[in-house]
């Protein structure tokens, strides 16, 4: 799995380890409402296909009352804009990956269901503003992942084809993307979701360390 000239991540469970951040705030937009909060745990399989899912998946069968489901998302974004960065860090190894790939001549991207304005923010406050290429949370004329349109769109706003591209992720949310977009994909040990839900959704290459990622993208088999 080499010659590409493209990596494209997806960011939270990926990059970025944000499940305690995300968890808090929404659970504490859960508790301003007298809604039932959850287990930081249960977060892992709450996440990964945009907020208003994940805002609907904590709220169960209340977020049917789209009064309250409006009122508890705005609550969080408010929570989230203030609270983002509080535990949110680079998983161990990314900055090395990423540094490796960058001075190899790989373009980097992002590619996330996190609302586009906090992706970015998130991104340049953690990363350096010359990492990445491209940074694209979810914008409102784009569907969310496992969509291919934002992918797609992204890759030709580079000026690069699809062959070109290695789509990295830790869920079946991003298998499903990279298959939808015929991207090849490597899924992440590390992230929210684990090998098993890669491997029962069909991923073919799924490393342990970032560092492997380096050998895929670069190094001639």
């Amino acid at each position: 799995m080499n010659n590409f000239k493209v990596c494209i991540f997806d960011l939270d469970g990926t990059l970025i380890n944000s499940l305690a951040d995300l968890a808090n705030c929404v659970n504490e937009a859960l508790e301003l409402h007298s809604l039932p909060t959850h287990h930081p745990g249960n977060y892992n399989y709450f996440v990964g296909n945009g907020v208003k899912n994940l805002i609907r998946a904590a709220m169960g069968d209340k977020a049917e009352d789209e009064k309250l489901f409006t009122s508890v998302y705005k609550a969080f974004n408010l929570l989230y804009n203030e609270k983002c960065l509080e535990f949110t860090q680079p998983y161990a190894g990314i900055d090395e990956m990423l540094y490796e790939l960058k001075n190899n001549g790989i373009k980097l991207c992002v590619l996330s269901n996190k609302t586009d304005s906090f992706a970015k923010r998130i991104v340049n406050s953690l990363f350096s503003h010359s990492t990445f290429d491209s940074v694209w949370g979810k914008k409102e004329d784009f569907p969310t992942k496992p969509s291919p349109d934002s992918a797609l769109t992204m890759i030709k706003e580079l000026g690069y084809q699809p062959s070109d591209c290695l789509y990295i992720g830790d869920s079946d949310v991003d298998l499903k993307t990279a298959r939808n977009a015929d991207l090849k994909f490597c899924g992440v040990e590390w992230g929210f979701r684990g090998k098993d839900e890669l491997l029962e959704n069909g991923a073919k290459v799924i490393v342990k360390k970032p560092s492997e990622i380096v050998k895929l993208v670069c190094v001639d088999e």
